[in-house]
C-alpha cells in the first residue's frame, strides 16, 4: 500500500484541476505590546508585519499548486488591498488567476487575525474581523464568471466546488459546472459549508462530521448512526462518493456501489490545527480522482495529506515532498 500511494503522488503531478467558490483572503496582522493606552484601558500593538494567506476556496486551490497540480481560481475579488494581496500570493504558487473576476462594488472576503506579543511573551490572537459584501452576485459578474467557466473547463481534468457560503457559486452557475462535468465525464467534488442539497447530481461530497450530521437530520454520535447519515447524504445528492471527515476518527468513504471505507488518522500525537485540513483533504482528493486513481485510495491519500496539515498553524497548503516523506514514516 505504501509503494502504492508514493506512486500516486507522482501520478497527480501537473494534473489540472479548476476550483470555483469563496476566495477568502486571510490575512495575519502581527504587532509587538508597548504599552496600555491612555485612551482606553486597552493594549497598543506596534504592527511589524502583514501577511496574506489563501483562505476558503483558495486554501484549495493553494494546496492544489502545492501538492504539483496545474490549477485554475475562479471566483470574486474587489478591488481593495486584500484582493489584490490574495492574487500576488496565489501567482506566486504557480496558480492560473485569469479566472478571477474583479467586482470593484464587493469587498474581497477577508478575515484578518490580530496576533499580539511581547517579550518574554508567547503571541496569540486577540481579535478576528470579518468583512464581506453580504449583496447578491449582479448579473454582469454572473455572466462574467459563466463565460470564464466556459472557457476553462475544457481544459481541466477535475474540478472542485468550494461553497463557504458566500455567495460565489450562484444556482446558474452550479448548474453549468455539473451539466458539464457529468456530459465530458470529469470528476467534480463538493464542499459545501451550509447548502449541500443544491448541489444535486455533483459526482462526489465531502463533508466533516457537523456537515454531514446537518444533511442527513440527526446527530452523528456513533458509527451505527454514521453509515445512516452515509446512505442518506448518498441518496439525496445522487452522488457516486461521499467522503466523511471525522477529525480524530479519520475519514470515511461511501461509494454508490454499497462500500464502504474506513480509514483511520496516521497519526494522533501533534494536532495543532484543524483549520484548512478539509480543504486539503478536498485538493488531495480531486488531484486523484482527475488521475484516475480509485475512490478508496484517493480517500487514504487525502488522510495522509490531512494529517500534515493538523500539524501546522493556520490554514497551510501540503506539499508533495511532505507528503511523500509521511508515507514513507508509515
Amino acid at each position: 500500500m505504501k509503494d502504492d500511494l508514493v506512486e500516486i503522488v507522482e501520478q497527480i503531478q501537473r494534473q489540472c484541476i479548476l476550483v470555483i467558490g469563496d476566495m477568502v483572503a486571510d490575512v495575519y496582522l502581527d504587532g509587538r505590546i508597548s504599552r496600555i493606552s491612555r485612551e482606553a484601558p486597552v493594549l497598543v500593538l506596534e504592527q511589524e508585519k502583514e501577511n496574506f494567506v489563501p483562505g476558503g476556496a483558495a486554501n484549495v486551490v493553494h494546496n492544489v499548486a502545492t501538492l504539483g497540480g496545474l490549477v485554475w481560481a475562479v471566483g470574486i475579488l474587489g478591488s481593495d488591498e486584500q484582493g489584490r494581496g490574495l492574487r500576488l500570493v496565489l501567482e506566486e504558487k504557480g496558480v492560473n488567476t485569469e479566472g478571477l473576476v474583479h467586482d470593484s462594488s464587493r469587498l474581497t472576503i477577508s478575515k484578518t487575525r490580530v496576533v499580539a506579543g511581547g517579550a518574554g511573551t508567547v503571541s496569540q490572537q486577540i481579535v478576528r474581523i470579518d468583512r464581506e459584501t453580504k449583496a447578491p452576485l449582479s448579473q454582469f459578474v454572473e455572466a462574467e464568471l459563466s463565460k470564464v467557466l466556459a472557457e476553462l473547463l475544457p481544459k481541466v481534468k477535475g474540478v472542485v466546488l468550494s461553497d463557504y457560503g458566500s455567495g460565489t457559486i450562484t444556482e446558474a452557475l452550479r448548474k453549468q459546472v455539473i451539466e458539464f462535468c457529468d456530459n465530458n465525464v470529469i470528476p467534480c467534488v463538493v464542499d459545501s459549508r451550509y447548502d449541500l442539497l443544491s448541489f444535486k447530481g455533483v459526482h462526489y461530497i465531502k463533508q466533516n462530521d457537523a456537515e454531514a450530521a446537518k444533511v442527513a437530520g440527526f446527530e452523528i454520535t456513533n458509527d451505527e448512526l454514521l453509515l445512516k447519515a452515509g446512505a442518506i447524504i448518498l441518496e439525496k445528492m445522487n452522488a457516486k462518493g461521499v467522503l466523511i471527515t471525522r477529525g480524530s476518527k479519520g475519514m470515511t468513504l461511501f461509494e454508490n456501489n454499497g462500500a464502504i471505507h474506513h480509514v483511520p488518522v496516521t497519526n494522533k500525537s501533534e494536532v495543532f490545527d484543524v483549520s484548512g485540513a478539509g480543504d486539503t483533504a478536498v485538493a488531495t482528493f480531486i488531484l486523484c480522482l482527475a488521475s484516475g486513481v480509485e475512490p478508496v485510495l484517493a480517500a487514504e491519500l487525502a488522510n495522509f495529506a490531512s494529517g500534515i496539515a493538523v500539524r501546522k498553524f493556520g490554514t497551510a497548503a501540503v506539499t508533495a515532498k511532505e507528503l511523500k516523506q509521511v508515507i514513507g514514516a508509515n
